[in-house]
């Protein structure tokens, strides 16, 4: 079990980086957005 974790871990590294971006930027949009009718 613990095996076919780190595998599919180590396996998909790179699409876990991409996911993470994609997180920290639909995160920081939604903060601007929040924001904008403040400045207005």
């Amino acid at each position: 079990m613990m095996t076919q974790i780190k595998t599919v871990i180590r396996n998909s590294q790179f699409t876990l980086l991409h996911d993470a971006v994609g997180a920290g930027a639909l995160v920081v949009m939604m903060i601007v957005a929040l924001h904008i009718p403040g400045l207005a």
